[in-house]
């Protein structure tokens, strides 16, 4: 079921995406994505709490991308509340954000490894500040510890946007478009679909 106020007839309902919508070919999306978002680093992870339902979010660092870039892995504690979430309900959503307010979205599910080669192969001392050592001899915050885990989200979609212009020029383009009602263009607007998704995904096996 859709939501609709009003009828703008043969107008664009949405003239800013209309505006920003920018398009270039899959490779040159994907690669551009994965450069925002591993400059980001910190990214915002959104689950459905396991026990309630409700949309609950939490600041996670990229550990790294794999599958040319389309598949995002996180280390976490396989104790915590979140992988409780995912093992409900896969679906998921990473969003990041930087000062210039360029974003991503990223859609997709998650699963829970625990393959002790691939934690050992992103594996990084910091992690010990987040865990902690127990003092029992195992659970010490090493690569050894069973409470690393690594949540990998296979991605389904995603939207972006980069910055098309300097902040001068994007600022001109804000007051210009608030004069004559004209959208400002002074982003550029991706989307990688599913189907973009799996066609790349092909490609890197």
């Amino acid at each position: 079921m859709s939501f609709s106020n009003t009828s703008v007839g043969d107008k664009p309902a949405d003239p800013y995406k209309k505006a920003n919508q920018d398009d270039v070919d899959t490779k040159t999306k994907i690669n551009d994505l994965v450069e925002f978002v591993t400059a980001c680093k910190f990214g915002m992870m959104t689950t459905h709490e396991a026990s309630t339902s409700h949309l609950v979010s939490r600041c996670m660092a990229l550990a790294a991308t794999v599958s040319g870039g389309i598949d995002l892995l996180f280390h976490t504690n396989t104790e915590s509340g979140k992988t409780s979430d995912v093992s409900s309900d896969p679906n998921i959503n990473i969003s990041f954000l930087n000062a210039s307010g360029e974003w991503a979205s990223v859609s997709g599910e998650a699963t829970i490894a625990t393959d002790r080669d691939l934690i050992k192969k992103h594996y990084s001392p910091a992690l010990k500040a987040w865990l902690g050592d127990l003092g029992d001899g195992k659970h010490d915050g090493s690569e050894n510890d069973p409470r690393i885990g690594i949540i990998r989200v296979k991605m389904h979609s995603a939207t972006y946007t980069l910055v098309a212009k300097n902040i001068l020029s994007r600022a001109a383009e804000v007051v210009q478009g608030a004069i004559t009602g004209k959208p400002a263009h002074i982003n550029k607007l991706r989307e990688i679909s599913a189907a973009e998704v799996q066609e790349w995904r092909a490609t890197q096996t």
